[in-house]
């Protein structure tokens, strides 16, 4: 029995609360994965964990193993990446969540020179804007906007930021004139964005002489993605509110057209968060490195849009 592999499965299990996701995450047979961990106890000579057909919980033995076995991992990952060996290159899987929008016009575009420079990382990207768990969907880093919550299991660090733009298409304000106040908005409509966090469509937020001021727009349509939300703008259906980088190329076509741009607000976080309990393995590092420098290179461009 390899006890340091045996050590890492047992973990793994623990952290994923289930034995498949385990395996499917070490890229293990299930098979390998259940005998491992009943090796480890018959071993040990104790019961790590209670099964049942629903779920898996640790024993008060299991706690304490569970607990030095954390300990002894993060402590070998931090030794290991101290060298400047294999074991400290960047390497193996990673899998990342983010939202589909920064997905698609940040981070894809420019996802050949994160390959070329790490071409031992197989990069697992998942995209939608959910509240994750990280640690029992096996997700190393999630990036988010907004800030972040207090949370005792996570660390956040912040690589950017966006500015809001209140925008229409030429054909809409057209039809229905160009607001000059916030009090022009009660004559117009919106398309209303459907938040998955509250089950709510967002207010639209402005800051007037150090002031918040919160407007509720009328909203005739009401859609869940972001990509959709900036098509219907681009439809003529409604004005929208969208982070600067959503909407930067179709204002500078002038497909889209700023409104109301000296009524601004505060910028939003652009974060990544992980696992607190965990050691920022050089796999990890390396793409929140790389991220936060591809944030910085286009960030000056989010914020002179928000600015036209």
């Amino acid at each position: 029995m390899d006890r340091l592999q045996s050590m890492q499965i047992f973990a793994r299990v623990v952290d994923m609360h289930s034995f498949s996701r385990a395996a499917e995450s070490l890229s293990l047979p299930a098979s390998r994965v259940t005998r491992a961990v009943k090796e480890l106890e018959s071993f040990l000579g104790v019961r790590l964990l209670q099964r049942t057909t629903r779920h898996i919980s640790l024993t008060p033995d299991g706690t304490q193993y569970y607990d030095h076995c954390r300990r002894l991992l993060a402590d070998i990952e931090a030794v290991e990446a101290s060298f400047p060996g294999s074991a400290g290159r960047p390497r193996g899987r990673l899998r990342v969540d983010m939202t589909l929008s920064l997905a698609r016009l940040v981070v894809l575009p420019a996802l050949k020179d994160f390959q070329s420079r790490f071409p031992d990382v197989e990069l697992t990207l998942t995209m939608n804007d959910r509240t994750v768990e990280l640690i029992q969907e096996g997700i190393d880093c999630v990036i988010r906007t907004g800030t972040p919550d207090d949370s005792p299991t996570l660390v956040a660090k912040r690589i950017g930021a966006f500015d809001w733009v209140t925008c229409a298409s030429p054909e809409y304000l057209a039809r229905h004139g160009t607001p000059r106040t916030l009090e022009d908005l009660a004559d117009h409509h919106a398309v209303g964005y459907l938040s998955s966090r509250t089950a709510r469509t967002l207010d639209w937020h402005f800051v007037v002489d150090g002031e918040d001021r919160n407007i509720s727009m009328r909203e005739h349509l009401i859609v869940n993605d972001t990509d959709g939300y900036v098509a219907c703008a681009l439809e003529g259906l409604g004005m929208i509110r969208a982070g600067s980088y959503m909407v930067l190329h179709h204002l500078a076509s002038g497909r889209l057209q700023r409104v109301l741009g000296e009524f601004t607000s505060p910028s939003v976080p652009l974060s990544v968060l992980y696992p607190r309990n965990r050691h920022l393995s050089p796999t990890v590092r390396a793409f929140v490195d790389w991220v936060a420098a591809l944030v910085r290179e286009v960030e000056p461009g989010w914020h002179m849009a928000a600015a036209r």
